[in-house]
């Protein structure tokens, strides 16, 4: 969905198309990144950390009403402010019977023109989490996250069955568009790859509309644990769909391409290295 300066607006907007897919037959709501307002991070402002508060807080309950009522996990990416002077780029998890059930706080955070996030947000501290929902064990990754293949494998390896990636990501409004056509396509290349390499489906979320020179670029998609996409939206309209998901694909194809079976973990510890030099 695109957003708007008013808060209460937004989560109003939310709400009601939470009920639109519930009512749809979803089971499983997830909302784009920082859905409450407008993409805050284009520029630094200190009089945006107002925009913030507290997980569990004002915007969770209001949604742990209507996951209740409809009988859906909603999966909401907030600002949160964890204490004074110190804030959160996290994502709250929410089971069918309205249960709060936790929160991810964003490991990667990026900055770039558009995009001043490290002004904003301390990196998350809680690792890389699942949650067992009523409908699937969920690993949740925040935006820049999806370009990390670390962050994908280590939540699979948590026992995710799907992986979800709340999303604000837009062109500059001064770009060409071979640029455009380029950045988007490897913006869901590396996604589907997180879903072939770890054999579960991936979800990835992101808003519409154009805010501050940035037009966010939608495409919205859902990729089976192969990679093939089983949904993709517009670029430029507001849409919430309703996908099937088939969760016992990801044990055939693991079966058949055993990536997990084959790893060689002995062999991945300078993984945890900045860089490699072979001089040093």
């Amino acid at each position: 969905m695109s957003c708007v300066a008013d808060k209460a607006t937004n989560l109003r907007k939310a709400t009601e198309e939470i009920k639109l897919a519930a009512n749809k037959g979803a089971q499983i709501v997830c909302l784009q990144e920082l859905f409450t307002s407008l993409y805050f991070c284009d520029e630094e402002d200190y009089d945006n950390f107002a925009l913030a508060e507290a997980i569990p807080g004002p915007s969770t309950d209001t949604l742990c009403a209507v996951a209740k009522e409809h009988g859906v996990v909603i999966i909401a990416s907030l600002f949160e402010k964890r204490a004074q002077g110190l804030y959160h780029n996290t994502t709250a998890v929410i089971d069918a019977d309205g249960s709060y059930l936790g929160k991810y706080r964003k490991m990667h955070i990026p900055d770039d023109p558009g995009f001043y996030e490290k002004f904003y947000f301390t990196p998350g501290d809680l690792g890389y989490k699942v949650f067992k929902t009523k409908y699937a064990t969920i690993g949740v990754l925040i935006c820049w996250d999806q370009w990390y293949p670390e962050a994908a494998r280590l939540t699979a390896l948590k026992g995710a069955e799907i992986l979800f990636y709340p999303t604000a990501i837009g062109w500059a409004t001064t770009q060409d568009e071979t640029t455009n056509v380029e950045q988007y396509n490897a913006w869901q290349t590396i996604q589907r790859s997180h879903a072939v390499a770890n054999g579960i489906p991936v979800v990835s979320i992101n808003r519409v509309g154009q805010e501050a020179g940035i037009r966010f670029w939608g495409g919205s998609f859902i990729s089976n644990p192969f990679g093939s996409l089983l949904y993709k939206a517009s670029h430029d309209k507001e849409e919430t769909e309703v996908t099937e998901v088939d969760l016992g694909q990801s044990d055939y194809y693991r079966s058949h391409w055993p990536f997990l079976r084959d790893r060689r973990i002995d062999s991945y510890a300078p993984i945890t290295k900045r860089f490699i030099d072979e001089d040093e």
